[in-house]
Formats: structure tokens, C-alpha cells, sequence
């Protein structure tokens, strides 16, 4: 179980592979456990690192301070720690603020930055959304919070199948490491305070940016005005796919991006 004592925290990590690194930062609620759909074809040619974030997984103390400035530096400890020098750095959503604040403080440590479902703007709307489900999680029944996120992370074509949904919340329930209910308020209440005024201005490194068709999180206009401002941007985005677009639609991921870490592979 590899962990690294960095800064006020050890942190949880995974590594696999063999290559040039790249960095996957969970979001909101998630951890290293989230990126499944991605990490074989990323395994072909890539060392692939997987942290938990501050107030998930395996990383301790659960309710250390946090905020996507805070895990930004927290990755580029593990960088330092793992000696490595630059790394191609992917965030989904939350996720997304996290790379793009190491992207903006140590550009050049970062080969390329690749942004899923994410832009540089905090809606209240999504701290009402966590904030319920928090609620929810704290008073209702056992797992209803999980049913009461599911629609606005996934495609409604997830919900086809009765048996997948179960068989999620199912699983989001067994799993060892699943965030408490103290931890998921913590994050929140951080989350809160965050304002990424002006980031996509402070981006001056190559950028892919996928945002999701029928995402209800990230609103797509909004969103890609904000990231149309980010000087070396290439901006898609995927057809019939909500918010965890890495699972609704991996395969279109995945064409995107491992072209542009290719492309993007030169350097120290």
C-alpha cells in the first residue's frame, strides 16, 4: 500500500506501469478507485499514478484542511517524492480545479494538462446539489443519497438497465474505502470557498479539454467560453455522455486523449 508523508497528510497513492507519468486526479466524493475504465489503455505506455485526494480514500488525517490550491500542492510533493521531474496531468471536475491550480504554479513540471468535465467556474448550484446529498446521507435511508447522485453523473441510458443501477450502488456501498459522511462535508465546505477567478487566463501549458454532451453538472455553454480562453486549448465534446464522462463514454475518451499525451510526449 504505497503512501507518502507530504506535507501535514499521508497520502494514498497507486502506480502502475512503465513510462511517461501521468497523473489522474479524482473528483468531488472520488478517489483513486474512479478512474477504472481509463487505466488499461493508459497502462500501454504511460506510468499511471492515482492519488487520493485530501478527504478520501486512504489518505490520512481524514479532515486535514483542504482546497484544490492545497491538493495542487499536494501533487506536486508526490512528484517530488516519486522524483519526477514532469508528468502529464489529468482532473475530472473537482478534479479539474486541482490540475489546473499545479498547471498554473509549476507549469513547468507539467507536460500537458487534460481537463474532463471541468472549467474554471463554481456554480451554487452544485454546492446546493452536495450539500442535499449530504443531507440526504445523514438522515435517509441507506443508500438513497447514492440513487439521488446517480442521475446527474451518468447519461440517462445507465438507467435502462435496473440491475446496473444496483449492482452501483451496490458496489459504492461495499467499498472499503468509500468517504464518510464527516469527510464528504469537510470536502464540501472547502469547496465552497473556492473561486478559480481568472484561471484559464494563468494556463500556458498544452490543454485538452472534454466536456460531456448532457452533462447537468458542468453547463456545456458556460463551460466553453471559459476554456475557449486557455491559450494552447483543443476542446471536444462527447456525444450522449453525462458528467463521469470517462465511464459513460471511454472509448471516446480515450481517442482523444492518448493522441494528445503522444503529441505531447517530448520534453525533460
Amino acid at each position: 500500500m504505497p503512501t507518502a508523508s507530504l506535507n501535514d497528510i499521508q497520502m494514498h497513492f497507486e502506480k502502475d506501469g512503465n513510462g511517461t507519468p501521468v497523473i489522474l486526479i479524482a473528483g468531488m466524493l472520488s478517489d483513486s478507485a474512479s478512474w477504472g475504465p481509463l487505466i488499461a489503455p493508459l497502462l500501454e505506455n504511460h506510468t499511471v499514478i492515482r492519488p487520493d485526494n485530501r478527504s478520501t480514500g486512504r489518505t490520512t488525517p481524514k479532515l486535514a484542511p483542504t482546497s484544490p490550491q492545497q491538493n495542487a500542492s499536494d501533487i506536486l510533493a508526490l512528484m517530488d517524492h516519486l522524483q519526477i521531474k514532469q508528468a502529464h496531468i489529468v482532473g475530472h471536475s473537482m478534479g479539474g480545479y486541482i490540475a489546473a491550480e499545479l498547471a498554473a504554479c509549476a507549469h513547468e513540471r507539467i507536460k500537458s494538462l487534460t481537463l474532463l468535465c471541468s472549467a474554471p467556474l463554481n456554480l451554487k448550484r452544485s454546492w446546493h446539489l452536495f450539500q442535499t446529498l449530504c443531507d440526504i446521507r445523514k438522515d435517509g435511508p441507506e443508500g438513497l443519497w447514492l440513487r439521488s447522485l446517480f442521475p446527474w453523473l451518468f447519461h440517462h441510458r445507465f438507467f435502462d438497465k435496473p440491475e446496473q443501477i444496483e449492482g452501483a450502488v451496490a458496489a459504492s456501498l461495499a467499498y472499503p474505502y468509500a468517504q464518510s459522511l464527516d469527510a464528504m462535508q469537510h470536502q464540501l465546505d472547502a469547496l465552497k470557498e473556492y473561486a478559480p477567478k481568472d484561471m484559464a487566463h494563468q494556463l500556458n501549458v498544452p490543454t485538452l479539454a472534454l466536456l460531456a454532451e448532457n452533462d447537468l453538472i458542468v453547463p456545456h455553454g458556460e463551460a466553453l467560453d471559459l476554456l475557449s480562453q486557455i491559450p494552447q486549448s483543443s476542446i471536444h465534446t462527447i456525444p450522449q455522455s453525462g458528467h463521469s464522462v470517462h465511464w459513460d463514454a471511454p472509448t471516446e475518451v480515450l481517442a482523444h486523449l492518448i493522441p494528445f499525451l503522444k503529441e505531447h510526449n517530448n520534453g525533460n
